[in-house]
């Protein structure tokens, strides 16, 4: 009998996750799949299950596919990405970034992977993963004309224009988005999910649903007595929560 191989899928879209699942149990019979929603629920998935190997959609809302994929990497699993688009992001991927699956998903293209994923399964772990993931992650980053270099918004009845270098987080609270400064705040409509298409995130992380923080800014992330995570700013007095689904950004901090 073979052997049998666990993996996590992550996909936020019903119909494309049901097509993969399909797909995969035609491709890889050996296969047995713990299909995920969205991304704290696959990071939950990999933390308990460890699997060998991870599929998963490199965008979805809050937790997005590379944050898994660090969590996966951790514990040895291989990782294949799937995308519907960003040509940008196919070139990285067949650039040797990482195994990707371009949506709609076609059975050669997936008979190509999974021979691709067993053969590395028997062969030793390769060291550079998170170094390929880096790569990616910076090929991935918003450039030129689409990082977000200043933003309007509301101050009482007027519009103030923040510098994004004026930015210490970004917080959701209710219809609006709190954009936080060193001596100030502001609010905008744009959703988090939507911000954070435009920021650098290299230099912008996000720690919670609903937060994202300029990572200059932080100066301490600790566990409180509830064993949660929270960090500390430099240029303010706030406390702001890490969800466990973020609490990985921090090992070795």
């Amino acid at each position: 009998m073979s052997e049998r191989i666990l993996a996590v899928l992550a996909e936020d879209e019903a119909p494309q996750r049901q097509a993969l699942l399909d797909a995969l149990a035609q491709a890889w019979p050996e296969l047995d799949v713990a299909a995920c929603e969205d991304g704290d629920e696959a990071l939950e998935a990999v933390r308990a299950l460890r699997p060998q190997v991870a599929f998963l959609d490199i965008r979805m809302p809050a937790v997005g596919g590379l944050d898994v994929a660090r969590e996966a990497i951790a514990g040895g699993a291989l990782v294949v990405f799937t995308t519907a688009y960003d040509e940008y992001a196919v070139r990285a991927f067949e650039a040797g970034a990482a195994d990707y699956l371009l949506k709609p998903v076609s059975r050669e293209r997936l008979d190509q992977a999974v021979a691709r994923v067993r053969e590395r399964l028997r062969q030793a772990r390769p060291d550079d993963w998170r170094a390929r993931l880096d790569a990616l992650e910076a090929q991935l980053r918003p450039q030129g004309d689409r990082l977000i270099r200043w933003i309007g918004a509301s101050v009482g009845d007027s519009v103030r224009m923040i510098g994004i270098d004026e930015v210490v987080y970004f917080q959701a609270q209710e219809k609006y988005v709190r954009v936080v400064t060193g001596d100030g705040e502001a609010l905008v409509r744009t959703p988090v999910k939507e911000l954070l298409a435009g920021l650098d995130p290299g230099l912008f992380w996000q720690v919670h649903r609903g937060l994202v923080v300029r990572v200059a800014a932080i100066d301490r992330v600790r566990r409180n007595e509830l064993g949660r995570h929270e960090l500390s700013l430099k240029a303010r007095a706030e406390i702001l929560p890490v969800s466990a689904a973020f609490a990985s950004r921090f090992r070795g901090m």
